[in-house]
């Protein structure tokens, strides 16, 4: 198991990284194994990248394969970008859970399943006719099967727990089991189970007992099958402050931050979504930072509320996902039209309506920077990963602020939930950006929207002596603000606020990996950086031609963006929707993106984006050293068959 496991995905001849999956029922505990198996491997110094993966039902019913939740991580000795392909461990905690992860489980890997829970009853409810454990199905793995459930309770039988509640410390003991097997610390662990049970030291020391039972278990188990120890060493880093972070917290943090360089109150007006909740969870801890926070009774209410904040001079922050954003659209044309700042967090997930409430997708795209009735432009930033989004907030910010706009910043369910190391920030290195109120007339005539050099209107607070101005969402005169919508002064509002965006300065795109000009370029966007930085630097170790860009100001695009993407005789864009950045791109720049698309609720793995790089390089005569042939050469396209008929290839134009 030692050599298996040591293969990563991300670096498949390094034996210096591993990926496991813990799979169960979504009562099981996975996502708190998961997470404290991440604390674990966070302080042995590994990097690491994670992927929690929930169910939709709020409580499926037990043991059904829609029910399974699960969290894989991929940790290792190198830098680490992705949570992994293909599990080298997966820990099924039950039969359902066995199939609808084992299509996942690279060959030779290991299985650790619990016995006692492949019952009859729960064969059943997985669809299962007979045992996997015992057909011979699971011949081309590695298998350790044995009953967790009957250990745990015998761990903990001194405390006098039922079987159910002894049960409920399962998790624990598979926890444990994996803490010896990569070699990790189970004091971390002690230290937030006696803090968490801190009121109940009975469940904290039958935890603790279950937790080390399973240590045990590694430790004394025979070791001539395929239960074996695999050390990881640390990941070799800079000097500094680490700690974890999800992109959850990363945006609340980077909010907070955003709001102290401004030097404002932020308010946050929210309503609980999936999975844009922790946003709002997190900052109703950061009071002590000036931070004012209001779970409203919907959406719009939300919005409104945070708007009223900005107009009261704080910054208003509002956060949702793709069905709650649709909800906000006509406040965020308000805020437009009265051109505050103000900051939407879009964490997306799948759609449309309800949708896929627990799976990541990023078909919110063309909400985002069209989805507004009249002309309502907004400046669009996404964040790549979940230490990026701490950096996109306050961006974010600054931009809200100095522009006098709202901004929309686009996370996905995976950079939500997903965690990663990050090195805490130097708070002295980021540049203050104060705002500055107008307090008195500059002039005989208040003119609260005549514009500066960046198109901003001044920041009027209500209440300022001699100031007083009307606002609202009907068309207002160019500069004092009065109720004027006739045609002249519609237009010259119109083409102001349209003037305004276009003209945001953004800095010049950068080609992340290899160099400007070339056979191939694979554009991202999100969450898809990590898969993308991998399958390109492997394609470029084969001899490829090929270079990633990654954007994060959707809009308004780098000034530069244009130029460089026709320096590359062809351009990919893999995103998780239908190609909506794709057409951003044709529609920008008339260039002949080609899409890659995939919306199954699951993050691109790397292996798929090599494949579909090799395809501009494969059975091509005469193609030597990884050249890509001119635009003018005869290159495979879907409808000269290239297409292997699946939905997350390239489409026709």
């Amino acid at each position: 198991m030692a050599t298996q496991a040591a293969h990563s995905p991300d670096s498949p001849q390094s034996p210096d990284a591993v990926v496991v999956r813990f799979a169960g029922d979504s009562g099981d505990g996975m996502q708190l194994t998961g997470g404290q198996f991440t604390l674990s491997t966070a302080l042995a110094g590994n990097d690491l990248a994670t992927f929690p993966d929930f169910p939709a039902e709020i409580r499926a019913p037990q043991g059904t394969l829609f029910g399974v939740s699960a969290f894989q991580i991929n940790f290792g000795s190198r830098e680490i970008s992705t949570a992994g392909d293909a599990p080298d461990v997966l820990v099924a905690m039950n039969p359902a859970a066995l199939k609808v992860n084992l299509s996942a489980l690279k060959p030779g890997g290991l299985i650790i399943a619990d016995t006692g829970e492949f019952t009859k009853r729960n064969l059943d409810k997985a669809k299962y006719e007979t045992n996997p454990l015992e057909d011979g199905s699971l011949a081309k793995y590695k298998l350790l099967a044995f009953d967790i459930s009957a250990l745990t309770i015998e761990a903990v039988k001194e405390f006098g727990l039922g079987n159910k509640d002894a049960l409920r410390s399962k998790n624990m003991w598979t926890l444990g089991l994996a803490l010896w097997m990569f070699d990790r610390s189970r004091e971390p662990i002690h230290d937030w189970l006696n803090h968490k049970f801190r009121n109940k030291p009975d469940i904290a020391k039958a935890n603790i007992a279950a937790l080390d039972a399973g240590h045990a278990y590694g430790e004394t188990a025979e070791l001539a099958g395929p239960l074996q120890q695999v050390h990881i060493p640390p990941n070799p880093t800079a000097p500094g402050l680490y700690r974890t972070i999800t992109g959850a917290e990363s945006v609340s943090l980077g909010l907070v931050a955003g709001a102290q360089l401004a030097e404002l109150p932020m308010f946050f007006g929210g309503y609980p979504i999936t999975p844009a909740s922790a946003i709002l969870h997190h900052l109703a801890r950061l009071k002590e930072y000036g931070v004012t926070t209001f779970q409203a009774e919907d959406e719009i209410a939300a919005i409104c509320a945070a708007i009223g904040a900005s107009w009261a001079g704080s910054l208003g922050v509002t956060s949702s996902s793709g069905p709650g954003i649709a909800l906000k659209g006509e406040a965020m044309g308000l805020a437009i039209m009265t051109e505050l700042p103000l900051v939407i967090v879009n964490s997306q997930r799948g759609g449309p309506s309800t949708g896929l409430p627990t799976k990541t997708e990023q078909s919110d795209l063309y909400q985002a920077i069209y989805g507004r009735n009249g002309d309502a432009p907004m400046p669009v930033i996404s964040a790549r990963s979940p230490s990026d989004a701490f950096e996109c907030a306050i961006e974010a910010v600054r931009i809200a602020v100095h522009y006098m706009t709202p901004v929309m910043l686009l996370t996905d369910g995976y950079i939500a939930n997903a965690a990663e190391p990050w090195k805490v920030p130097d708070p002295a290195s980021y540049e203050p950006f104060p705002v500055n109120f107008m307090t008195e007339r500059r002039g005989e005539q208040l003119l609260p929207y005549k514009r500066n050099e960046k198109g901003a209107r001044p920041w009027i607070k209500p209440g300022t002596p001699d100031l007083m101005h009307r606002i609202g969402g009907i068309e207002k005169h160019e500069e004092t603000g009065n109720i004027d919508y006739s045609p002249d002064n519609h237009q010259a509002m119109t083409d102001a606020r349209k003037a305004k965006i276009d003209n945001i300065a953004v800095p010049d795109q950068e080609v992340s990996v290899g160099q400007e000009g070339g056979s191939l370029a694979v554009v991202g966007w999100g969450s898809t950086y990590g898969p993308i930085h991998q399958a390109v630097n492997r394609s470029r170790a084969k001899g490829m031609d090929v270079s990633q860009i990654h954007v994060r100001n959707i809009w308004p695009l780098p000034a530069n963006l244009g130029a460089l993407l026709k320096s590359y005789d062809h351009v990919l864009v893999p995103e998780m929707n239908t190609g909506q950045f794709k057409t951003v791109l044709r529609d920008q720049y008339l260039v002949d993106a080609q899409p890659l698309t995939k919306t199954s609720g699951q993050p691109f793995q790397i292996a798929e984006l090599e494949a579909e790089i090799a395809k501009f390089f494969d059975g091509i005569e005469g193609n030597e050293g990884g050249q890509v042939p001119t635009n003018d050469d005869q290159l495979p396209t879907r409808e000269s068959g290239h297409d292997d008929g699946s939905s997350r290839r390239k489409s026709s134009h």
